[in-house]
């Protein structure tokens, strides 16, 4: 029985709550069971210099923890003067995976950026924000639609990411702080709405994961996906 006295293939009770931030284009609140992320897209009419004159938008991310998200306080990475090697890994996938869904042409030379901020950490806190952060992208591009800065939303499919993994011989989906923290193995999968793959990070804790142990959470992270992209459809509505 896990922890959390869900089923192997049960996701925690997940939810989004649009709107949340007064003055950002685009904002949600999203929660992984005890994973709450705040997360705000913030529309600017700048460009890395890389990238202007190239007709050609952007989206990039930044992710944070506050500094009681954990059971210990943690120190904010402003007071020690750089950010860690985690908080940069996170974020890069965050924007990885929302690019992968947006026609940057059709964004024109303007760049959003999606902060995603953890209020309360229990596991999966990069799967949940790269889940709520397609809400608020969404929000903040219809927010430009309708104000005819862009004729669409130039968005060609949902991405969604959760995380997998074996605990005690038992393949299990969206792991909790819990079982993330006894994980042999731990999975985060990040995938389009079709099922198209964006990224797959595995890493064998303790013992190495077979290619059935692989394919049994690749299954239960098909069914979680599934589960997240209908929430997200129907949050947007």
């Amino acid at each position: 029985m896990r922890p959390s006295r869900r089923s192997s293939d049960e996701m925690r009770a997940v939810s989004f709550e649009r709107g949340v931030l007064r003055h950002a284009e685009g904002s949600c609140l999203v929660k992984f069971g005890e994973t709450h992320v705040l997360v705000a897209a913030t529309l600017e009419e700048r460009l890395p210099p890389w990238l202007k004159g190239q007709g050609r938008g952007w989206v990039t991310a930044e992710y944070g923890m506050l500094p009681r998200a954990t059971h210990d306080r943690t120190r904010r990475e402003a007071a020690t003067g750089k950010q860690s090697g985690r908080t940069q890994e996170i974020q890069r996938l965050i924007g990885r995976s929302l690019r992968a869904v947006v026609d940057l042409e059709k964004l024109g030379e303007r760049q959003i950026t999606v902060d995603c901020d953890v209020i309360q950490a229990d596991g999966g806190t990069r799967t949940a924000s790269i889940t709520g952060a397609w809400i608020a992208l969404h929000d903040c591009l219809s927010w430009m639609k309708s104000r005819s800065m862009i004729p669409t939303i130039p968005l060609r499919d949902h991405v969604a990411a959760v995380s997998c993994g074996i605990v005690d011989g038992d393949p299990r989906l969206d792991l909790d702080y819990a079982e993330d923290s006894q994980a042999d193995t731990d999975v985060n999968f990040v995938m389009t709405g079709t099922g198209g793959f964006v990224e797959v990070q595995g890493t064998a804790e303790k013992t190495p994961f077979t290619e059935d142990e692989f394919n049994a959470m690749l299954g239960l992270a098909r069914k979680g996906i599934g589960k997240l992209v209908d929430l997200q459809k129907l949050a947007v509505a």
